[in-house]
């Protein structure tokens, strides 16, 4: 596959500064309500009962999830520029083949070429998920 021209790679930059706004606007409104007034008034509510404190809790679990989801695709962006920098961009981490226009459009911080992306998927794919 052929190199990256100077207006590919400049839409992949303009799409890469734009989802990292998105993010931090994000990361921001989730850092502001981090309050969370609906699981301050279910906790301090009369009479509260464990099943009061575990949705309070399910509830500040799922906005850390959130939060912790929004950082890492910040931190996927600013590899991207790295990469970019070091004229490392698009080049697969694996195998070190091109990882392909087409996939950098939809996902722009992509590390590997579709092939080496999918054998990661199939040889991980249980990885993080508890077994009984």
């Amino acid at each position: 596959m052929a190199p990256l021209n100077q207006s590919q790679l400049d839409q992949l930059t303009k799409r890469l500064n734009e989802d990292n706004q998105v993010l931090l606007r994000e990361v921001r409104s989730e850092l502001e309500n981090s309050g969370d007034q609906h699981r301050i008034d279910l906790l301090n509510s009369e009479p509260g009962d464990t099943g009061d404190e575990s949705m309070a809790n399910a509830l500040a679990d799922f906005n850390v999830a959130i939060l912790d989801r929004h950082i890492q695709g910040m931190r996927d962006i600013e590899a991207a520029f790295q990469r970019i920098k070091n004229g490392e961009y698009g080049v697969c981490t694996d195998c070190g083949d091109d990882v392909g226009f087409t996939r950098r459009q939809a996902y722009p911080t992509a590390k590997r070429c579709i092939v080496c992306q999918e054998k990661r998927e199939r040889e991980y794919a249980q990885e993080g998920h508890p077994k009984m």
